[in-house]
């Protein structure tokens, strides 16, 4: 039995109860999908990177996005960025007006606006900058909370070495290291044995990412690699299972059963519940057309269920589609496949 993924880790200070760790995702990570994580066991929940200059100029939306959820513990916050100054500046903002227990620095956003600016994965280009901006972040924050960064392998080709080298002697606390270039899409196998490199050569712990999709993979990760904590990122869509299934793995030897459909549905529910209460009947309904889809993947008559999602406007109307679909699996009459 392989126990490793469920035991206890200290990452730059931050004990965590096991070694699984949500990925940050744009238009994903937001509140309620990291309370859902965290309640399914999930020790550390990233969330969506937020933009420094738009901190600094008191964007209303941008603020709103940070802030954590009621009681999150421990909380992140990650920013977007490119000049060490602003960076600086705006951790020292995010940290006295929500008081997150690290700040971390998106090292790694493949999205092309985002590399455009000179951001994001475009940054590992630039090995010197990267250690500059975490070297000023650190100066800027108080001592006792870590400042980490997440990497890809590269921009067009390898420089993770170079760059973890670096961000590590600067101050970085630990360092997330996603398995592939920027160039490199999800159908190219995330590269492991890479990430594994970076976490010998370097004294900060790794935190790898890539390819976390079933209950055996997070610890196959950490054995393969010598990761200290391993990230879940697409393998958490509509699946918060995951978290608890890969963590009975560790502690019982097996994952236990996969989640009913009506479980899958019954959780559709409630996030979609808890997104109402917290951004609003608007955002919530636009939001859970993407989540709701990603709940019902793989289910008969989906193919339905998402058509009715996009002609909802109202949480109750979206509520009403995900009930009429649980009767709908009780009957097991379908109208389509997915």
């Amino acid at each position: 039995m392989d126990t490793l993924i469920a035991s206890p880790v200290i990452l730059g200070g931050l004990r965590l109860a096991n070694r699984l760790v949500s990925a940050p995702m744009a238009g994903v990570s937001d509140r309620t999908f990291r309370r859902l994580a965290r309640e399914a066991g999930c020790a550390l929940a990233f969330p969506e990177m937020v933009s420094d200059k738009a901190l600094l100029f008191g964007n209303e939306k941008t603020t709103t996005l940070a802030a954590p959820y009621p009681g999150e513990n421990p909380f992140v916050i990650q920013l977007l960025g490119r000049d060490p100054g602003t960076l600086a500046r705006a951790a020292r903002l995010v940290v006295e007006r929500f008081a997150p227990h690290l700040v971390d620095i998106n090292m790694g956003c493949p999205v092309p606006k985002v590399v455009r600016n000179g951001e994001g994965a475009a940054l590992l280009r630039e090995p010197s900058l990267c250690a500059a901006i975490i070297e000023r972040v650190r100066a800027a924050v108080p001592a006792n909370i870590p400042v980490s960064c997440k990497i890809r392998l590269g921009l067009d080709e390898p420089t993770a070495l170079e760059v973890a080298r670096g961000v590590a002697s600067a101050g970085a606390a630990f360092i997330t290291v996603h398995g592939r270039l920027r160039t490199q899409s999800y159908s190219w196998p995330a590269d492991w044995a890479a990430i594994g490199e970076v976490a010998s050569a370097i004294s900060v712990p790794v935190v790898g990412n890539g390819d976390v999709l079933e209950p055996p993979d997070a610890g196959r990760m950490l054995r393969s690699t010598g990761c200290q904590a391993a990230m879940v990122g697409r393998g958490a869509l509509g699946n918060p299972w995951l978290f608890a299934r890969t963590l009975h793995l560790a502690r019982t030897g097996g994952p236990g059963p996969a989640p009913t459909p009506r479980e899958r549905v019954t959780m559709a529910l409630r996030h979609l519940e808890l997104a109402g209460q917290d951004k609003g009947e608007r955002l919530a309904v636009l939001e859970m057309r993407h989540h709701g889809s990603w709940y019902i993947k793989g289910l008969p008559g989906a193919a339905a269920v998402r058509s009715r999602f996009m002609r909802t406007a109202t949480v109750a109307a979206l509520a009403r589609v995900l009930e009429d679909y649980l009767e709908v699996l009780s009957l097991g009459a379908f109208p389509d496949t997915p």
